[in-house]
C-alpha cells in the first residue's frame, strides 16, 4: 500500500491573531483572527465603519494594532509590511479634488514615485496606457483631460486603484467594493480586482453579497466592529460611517 503525502496548505499572505484596535472612546475592532491566501482576490465581508477602515489601514501597514499579532508576507513591523503593502480608494485617505484632471493625477504620481534627482515632465498617453491598462484591462481609459468629476463612478475608483498600484507591490488593499452602486459595475470591479490577482495579493471589502462566478479566491466573514464613532487616522483624516 503506498502512502499518500498531506497536500500542503495554501501560503498564507497575511496571518492575524488577536489583532485589535482601540480608541479615545475604547475597542474599534477585534480580537480578530484573519487568514488570506497568498494570491488572487481576497473579499472582507464586514460591517461598514471606522472599524473596517481602521483594519484595512493595519493590513497595508499604516497603522499599528493595539494587541494582536499581525503577518504580512513575513513581515511583522508596520514599517516593514507598508514597504510591500497599497492602499487605495479609501475616502478621506486618497480623495482627489474632483476639479482635478486625469493628466494632472498621473503627473503628480509619476513624479512621487520618481527618484529626487529625476525631471518628470506632463504625463502622456503612454503613461496613461502604462499606468492605468493593468487595472482597467480591455475597458476604456479616461481621457488625460477629463475632470475626476466626469468619470463614473468606477472609472474614477479604477483610477485611483491605478495610481496607487504603480510599484505592484505584494499585497494590495482596495477600498469597500460597494463604493461603486451600478450592479453591473460592481460586477466589472470584483473582476477587474480578481484579474489583478493573478499577479498580486488583492484584499477589498464589502457589506454585501458577491457573486460566487466573479473570480475572486475567498471570502471572509469578519465578526462585526465598532461603526457608530468616529476614528481619527493619522494626519487628521477621519472615516466616520461608511467607507
Amino acid at each position: 500500500m503506498t502512502d499518500h503525502p498531506e497536500t500542503a496548505p495554501d501560503p498564507m499572505a497575511v496571518v492575524a491573531r488577536g489583532l485589535t484596535q482601540k480608541g479615545p472612546w475604547g475597542q474599534v475592532y477585534g480580537p480578530l483572527d484573519l487568514d488570506i491566501p497568498r494570491g488572487g482576490l481576497t473579499i472582507l465581508r464586514a460591517e461598514p465603519g471606522a472599524g473596517r477602515t481602521a483594519l484595512q489601514m493595519t493590513l497595508a501597514g499604516r497603522m499599528k494594532p493595539k494587541a494582536g499579532s499581525l503577518d504580512v508576507f513575513g513581515r511583522t513591523r508596520p514599517r516593514a509590511i507598508f514597504k510591500v503593502a497599497s492602499l487605495a480608494a479609501v475616502p478621506a485617505l486618497d480623495d482627489v479634488y474632483a476639479s482635478v484632471r486625469v493628466v494632472d493625477l498621473l503627473t503628480e504620481k509619476m513624479r512621487w514615485d520618481a527618484r529626487w534627482f529625476r525631471l518628470i515632465g506632463k504625463a502622456t498617453d503612454e503613461d496613461l496606457e502604462r499606468i492605468c491598462r493593468p487595472v482597467f484591462g480591455d475597458l476604456p481609459l479616461p481621457g488625460l483631460g477629463d475632470y475626476v468629476e466626469e468619470l463614473s463612478e468606477l472609472d474614477g475608483l479604477l483610477l485611483r486603484v491605478a495610481l496607487a498600484n504603480t510599484k505592484q507591490l505584494p499585497l494590495l488593499v482596495v477600498g469597500n467594493i460597494d463604493q461603486v452602486s451600478s450592479d453591473d459595475d460592481h460586477r466589472i470591479l470584483v473582476s477587474r480586482l480578481a484579474a489583478l490577482g493573478a499577479a498580486q495579493t488583492v484584499v477589498t471589502t464589502t457589506v454585501n453579497r458577491v457573486d460566487p462566478g466573479l473570480g475572486h479566491r475567498a471570502l471572509v466573514e469578519v465578526p462585526s466592529m465598532l461603526t457608530d464613532k468616529t476614528f481619527h487616522a493619522p494626519g487628521g483624516a477621519h472615516a466616520e460611517g461608511d467607507i
